[in-house]
């Protein structure tokens, strides 16, 4: 284990030198086309195949809430089915934010134990990473302090089941990717890093500067993709920019699109998949 004193910015850059760019789906991507009740019925357990033979993508996030209520039987079957199709999952997906940082004791009890859970289904699923936001106030220095304890303290047995701890943008100090870099880097290690998502609706930052102020220390990269329009532009940011700024700084790893259209998500992800391999192949 890394030294907590080295920027985890440089350990994920040289990690990604050895790595490649590839394209993945996010699991919520595929909520309109799931249907239990269809005639042969249509579930996440069917994800993998289709993602990786109809699409041509080459991995899932995991969007918690879909697994909710699942038994370790079923989370064994999706990662069998993964492992079959290759498609494997490979970030698990938190999008409800963890108060590391909070005064009561008990609160951050609740965080631990969440995100301890998360590591354990991460772990049953194949993921090599669980991405959760933090909830931090900006201005609070003892609260960032307790947080940064916690996540140290959280990311030992994180580190022990060979994981990578992603935080995502949250409440207060980790809303933009300035307050969320330095959070990193205090935090400090082999295993933490960030899931930068382009396109937040809930982010004020210039999307392009969140993508190359975070990329280096990102573990995964979300690319929200909107539709398209008539004419066949995106309705949503310019795709190709995203990953233009990303491959600027360097970043090769995984990068998922993120579709939260209207109109049919296969035909569409596949637009935005060719958008983005143009982007990836263009010197």
């Amino acid at each position: 284990m890394v030294s907590r004193g080295r920027c985890p910015s440089d350990i994920l850059a040289a990690l990604n030198l050895l790595m490649t760019l590839l394209l993945s789906l996010t699991s919520r991507s595929l909520q309109s086309l799931l249907d239990p009740s269809a005639d042969p019925p249509r579930t996440l357990f069917d994800a993998p195949s289709f993602v990786s033979g109809e699409l041509g993508l080459r991995g899932l996030s995991l969007d918690v809430d879909m697994l909710a209520g699942w038994t370790s039987a079923e989370m064994d079957m999706l990662r069998h089915r993964s492992d079959q199709a290759g498609c494997p999952c490979l970030v698990l997906v938190d999008y409800t934010a963890l108060e590391f940082g909070h005064e009561d004791e008990s609160v951050r009890n609740a965080a631990t134990q969440r995100l301890t859970r998360l590591a354990g289904a991460a772990t049953r699923l194949g993921c090599n990473s669980v991405s959760v936001p933090l909830s931090i106030g900006r201005d609070d220095r003892p609260a960032v302090s307790r947080a940064i304890a916690a996540v140290q303290h959280s990311l030992l047995a994180i580190e022990r089941q060979e994981l990578n701890l992603l935080l995502s943008g949250g409440l207060g100090l980790t809303d933009n990717s300035e307050g969320l870099s330095e959070l990193i880097k205090e935090i400090g290690g082999f295993r933490i890093g960030a899931l930068p998502t382009y396109g937040d609706p809930g982010s004020s930052e210039d999307p392009i500067d969140h993508i190359k102020r975070l990329a280096p220390y990102a573990g995964a990269i979300h690319l929200r993709c909107e539709g398209f329009k008539r004419g066949g532009g995106h309705r949503g940011l310019d795709l190709a920019a995203a990953m233009a700024a990303a491959k600027a700084v360097g970043y090769q790893s995984n990068v998922a699109i993120d579709y939260v259209g209207e109109g049919d998500p296969a035909t569409d992800i596949v637009k935005a998949m060719e958008i983005l391999q143009a982007a990836i192949d263009a010197e």
